[in-house]
């Protein structure tokens, strides 16, 4: 008993020691664990040191990942995904050049597709190279006239029509980076690889980011700068690798002398490239002051509604306001004419019975283009995207869906360019003429019908063989059921509004109506 009551003691006083104790014993293993963390903190950071001077690749980007127990090694970033080459080819040369370059890029272990742009749909699929990290090189000749050959045709005007409708928005085709090489010849000095060019400014206008500078190949031997052609294309092919290749290891673009961080290898040298760049936003800085329209009304409530690059904030009216009266000016100047300004135009014409045309040189050319094909003096019609878009099997615009029209044979015009307002929230830029009543000359309704109607059939025809047309509602649209009465201007400040209409219903063709409604006592 009297052992038992000792260590009872013992066991009692050694407790009652650590509680009165107890803080020492905290601070001792705190400071413990403290020595241990930092031990092995500065093991790990010169592990990683010893591993960089040693060039071990998993510094480069791949990381150590412990999965269940197990080392993984991170994929390294992917700076180029592949090689997408497009090419517009009449003689077959273009196409000749793109496989040449597919078979060069393959020889870099990189994916590489070779696409007739006649086969490629930019409405859908352009889009996605904005974010699928592939390099996209357009080899396009100039055909006749500065035109793009057959196959290119679609490609070109698509993404002009996208350059000039606000609601792709400036920065639609951002992230997707490209090259160019067009084939001309300097013959014809008028027309020399105008296609190139274009496609070059749009893709930028776009936001696309140019990889390199645009090359551009001679058929002129004499003009030529390596002597043919081949040798044109065969120089840019060393040179477009080379930057392939630095792209691929994530190099960034090379320095203009111009970087804001001042870390320039050649301060105050300017690459061609940066140059170009130059050129480039001087294209887009003149372009954006441009009037540029969409075409259609119901289709500005859809951008509003889900478009985003579409906005254009309240206090910047004021600078779009300046920027289109100058660009205005500027056309008026150009064409000795007075523009399109009723107030001025009019105080001149006091004489009875004197009537002008409606369309001025500038608005003509304005609306021209922007898409339209002009009848007389003072009508337009134009195809709406949900034509083109129900052309493919897509769907409709909202008369589709409440009305049961079909987009593809719907035919969208005015028979009025001018309008009685000058609103400042207009999506129409105000490119067309303002007045309360109509001054200008007239023309009578069949004759705007039947170039309406014709006008209309010509443009539908442009989408025979396009990618993605289905060949029964391409026959379908050749026959307009419905007519659409909107785009620029007020419809029923026309005078002969009724008739009109009344036209269109005589030949089998619904319409429809887009108006403010300001000048009710002409609709009967």
């Amino acid at each position: 008993l009297d052992v038992s009551m000792d260590t009872w003691n013992f066991f009692y006083t050694c407790l009652v020691s650590l509680w009165l104790h107890r803080f020492y014993i905290y601070f001792a293993v705190v400071f413990g664990i403290s020595i241990w963390i930092m031990i092995q903190f500065t093991t790990t950071k010169t592990k990683k040191k010893g591993e960089k001077s040693n060039g071990n690749p998993t510094s480069e980007g791949a990381e150590d990942k412990l999965v269940n127990g197990y080392t993984t090694l991170q994929a390294k970033e992917v700076y180029v995904a592949g090689v997408k080459i497009f090419y517009g080819s009449q003689t077959g040369t273009a196409k000749r050049f793109a496989k040449g370059l597919a078979e060069a890029v393959i020889s870099l272990s990189l994916p590489v597709e070779v696409i007739s742009m006649g086969d490629y749909d930019p409405d859908d699929c352009l889009s996605e190279e904005t974010t699928s990290r592939n390099i996209c090189v357009f080899l396009v000749a100039t055909y006749t006239d500065g035109q793009p050959t057959e196959s290119a045709a679609w490609f070109c005007k698509w993404l002009e029509e996208a350059v000039n409708d606000f609601r792709f928005g400036k920065t639609y085709l951002k992230g997707l980076r490209y090259a160019v090489f067009g084939l001309g010849n300097s013959v014809y000095v008028d027309h020399y690889n105008t296609v190139g060019r274009n496609i070059d400014r749009w893709l930028w206008m776009l936001s696309a980011s140019r990889i390199m500078t645009r090359a551009e190949g001679d058929c002129n031997v004499a003009q030529s700068k390596h002597g043919s052609i081949e040798a044109d294309f065969e120089a840019w092919k060393v040179k477009f690798l080379s930057r392939l290749q630095a792209l691929c290891r994530g190099e960034k673009k090379p320095c203009d002398g111009k970087c804001k961080k001042g870390k320039c290898k050649s301060p105050g040298k300017q690459s061609k490239e940066s140059s170009d760049h130059q050129r480039g936003a001087s294209e887009y800085r003149n372009t954006e002051a441009e009037l540029f329209e969409t075409s259609s009304e119901e289709e500005a409530d859809a951008a509003e509604a889900g478009g985003t690059n579409s906005v254009v904030d309240v206090e910047d009216l004021g600078n779009i306001m300046s920027h289109m009266k100058k660009a205005k000016g500027e056309h008026e100047l150009k064409e000795g004419d007075v523009g399109t300004s009723l107030t001025r135009e009019n105080a001149g014409r006091k004489e009875e019975g004197e009537k002008r045309e409606m369309i001025t040189p500038a608005l003509r050319e304005a609306l021209t283009k922007q898409g339209y094909k002009l009848i007389g003096s003072h009508s337009g019609v134009k195809l709406c995207r949900w034509t083109k878009s129900m052309l493919r099997g897509r769907g409709g615009c909202y008369k589709h869906t409440f009305y049961g029209i079909e987009s593809h044979r719907c035919m969208e015009a005015t028979p009025s360019l001018a309008c009685a307002n000058k609103c400042v929230f207009c999506w129409r830029h105000h490119t067309n003429p303002v007045g309360t009543e109509w001054r200008w000359k007239m023309d009578q309704p069949e004759v705007i019908l039947q170039e309406a109607i014709e006008n209309h059939q010509n443009m539908i025809k442009q989408f025979k063989g396009v990618s993605g047309v289905k060949a029964d509602r391409f026959e379908e649209a050749m026959t307009a059921k419905h007519c659409a009465l909107s785009l620029v201007g007020e419809p029923i400040m026309y005078p002969e509004i009724n008739r009109f209409v009344k036209l269109l219903h005589q030949n089998s063709i619904s319409s429809f109506l887009v108006t403010n409604a300001q000048f009710p006592d002409e609709i009967r």
